[in-house]
């Protein structure tokens, strides 16, 4: 992955229709080319693979409601003025006895999906994952209403994955997670079992995720995001005969996971127990992004597979609600002398913070903090995890004031010691951008650097006049927190 600064290319909107033996879905995407924004989300609940394991067919009701869907889904593209309409169509109608019926259906309706082979949805889940989580290392594991793709993943590269008929429309209540875990035993490829034991396995699909949000809600986490989610082996043992001895209404009521997915919820939990018995994988970490991402991922070139996810999407977003246009960039470059000794990891968390150092400026003033900290906390990225988002969160509320905005429950997920410093990330971006007046030129005039004991900021004399009280406030308290001493040069 390349923490670069990346150009923010038009892109969409385009749309991908996902045909799977649970739902039919429509989504839309827009935004950033290499980080698609959601547009537009809607699922039917068709369970076209309901009856495949017993009678090898699609249902026939789940056929009509699908192809109804599929209509009204055309003439939403027509009308978004899609510039691309990708259709794609799973295990239950690649399995199906009868999914050539559904296909000419689907055709009369306006739609003609491609049916993917296994070993290719695998490729595309598995693409969406390194999408979203570029360094992933381990092993893809997608799970759908009928079938499951199992793919290794590693430095940015997809290798051969599997298909396996193990859905969770195909598990049956009675069946153990011990017979599940010879099925996958016997079904999956040496290559695979290498590649996850004592690594990650990566979970992708609607009834992992309900899977993950149940830990979430059931541990207190303070940050429901199951993006980046990670649990143990040993936890997913425990949420598993949690669910077996629980009634759906009770979960529902504890861990508000949507119906739809309690009835699957057990299943779900039956194949991630197996996995875990076979794989053995040192960590399980569920991933917002799958088929349908992998697919926008493919379409790249190389140059834009290797854009950070991050600090792509907080480009768009900076550019989009910024007052004078991006100079994230050049903010990050005027107060990266400040903090020389920043990790690479670290340094990508600040040029993202400068990145959305002016996303609030068009909010109440007592309330600048709390919008900057919750974009920060809550906003839609991938590429980053819990603690990055508590870091984040912190530096765009001291670069906004503060204000009691920032959640001391969400700052317990990282140590003291790195609050401290993205704290002090916050008031040197808060410094600049008052100092600036929130526009590039200023910055490129100035300089902001340790000098021994001291912090000096030095002006050009045509300049002197932009060093205001408040400026001379805020730049006394970044030397504070510093623990420098505040020296202004003026040649």
């Amino acid at each position: 992955m390349a923490s670069r600064p990346a150009v923010v290319r038009p892109f969409g909107p385009v749309g991908i229709i996902d045909i799977g033996s649970n739902s039919v879905r429509l989504v839309a995407y827009g935004g950033s080319e290499r980080v698609p924004s959601m547009l537009f989300n809607e699922k039917v609940m068709a369970g076209l693979g309901r009856d495949l394991a017993t009678s090898g067919l699609l249902h026939p009701e789940a056929i009509e409601m699908a192809v109804e869907a599929l209509a009204r889904f055309r003439l939403l593209a027509k009308e978004m003025r899609l510039k691309k309409l990708h259709a794609v169509a799973t295990a239950a109608v690649r399995d199906a006895s009868n999914g050539a019926e559904f296909l000419a259906l689907a055709k009369k309706a306006g739609i003609e999906p491609k049916v993917i082979p296994g070993e290719e949805e695998a490729r595309l889940s598995a693409l969406g994952v390194i999408s979203a989580i570029p360094n992933a290392r381990g092993v893809v594991a997608d799970l759908g209403g009928g079938s499951l793709e199992l793919t290794p993943v590693a430095d940015g590269d997809v290798e051969q994955g599997v298909s396996l008929p193990i859905g969770v429309l195909r598990v049956a209540e009675k069946t153990t997670a011990r017979g599940l875990a010879d099925q996958i035993r016997t079904g999956i490829p040496q290559s695979v079992l290498a590649a996850a034991r004592g690594s990650s396995l990566y979970l992708v699909g609607g009834s992992f995720r309900a899977f993950a949000q149940l830990d979430l809600r059931l541990s207190g986490h303070p940050l429901p995001i199951v993006h980046q989610h990670c649990v143990t082996p040993e936890r997913v043992r425990e949420l598993r005969a949690l669910v077996r001895s629980t009634s759906a209404d009770e979960l529902r009521r504890r861990a508000s996971v949507a119906t739809l997915r309690l009835q699957t919820l057990p299943a779900a939990a039956a194949v991630l127990d197996a996995l875990c018995r076979v794989l053995e994988p040192a960590r399980i970490v569920t991933s917002a992004f799958g088929l349908r991402e992998g697919i926008l991922f493919d379409d790249l070139d190389a140059d834009q597979r290797q854009i950070d996810p991050l600090l792509s999407a907080a480009l768009e977003v900076g550019e989009r609600l910024g007052r004078f246009g991006d100079h994230g960039h050049l903010l990050d470059q005027w107060i990266a002398p400040l903090f020389p000794d920043d990790s690479v990891p670290a340094s990508r968390l600040r040029l993202a913070a400068c990145l959305l150092a002016d996303v609030a400026w068009n909010a109440h003033p007592d309330f600048r903090a709390e919008w900057a900290v919750d974009m920060g906390v809550h906003g839609n990225w991938v590429g980053i995890d819990s603690e990055g988002r508590a870091i984040l969160g912190k530096a765009l509320s001291s670069a906004f004031g503060g204000n009691g905005a920032y959640d001391e429950n969400v700052g317990a997920l990282v140590e003291a010691r790195v609050l401290e410093h993205a704290d002090r990330w916050g008031r040197a971006i808060r410094l600049a951008q008052r100092l600036s007046g929130g526009t590039a030129s200023i910055l490129k005039r100035t300089a902001l650097a340790p000098r021994g004991e001291h912090l000096v900021l030095s002006l050009r004399k045509s300049d002197e006049g932009l060093y205001s009280e408040t400026v001379a406030k805020r730049f006394r308290q970044l030397a504070t927190a510093l623990e420098l001493n505040p020296v202004v040069e003026i040649g």
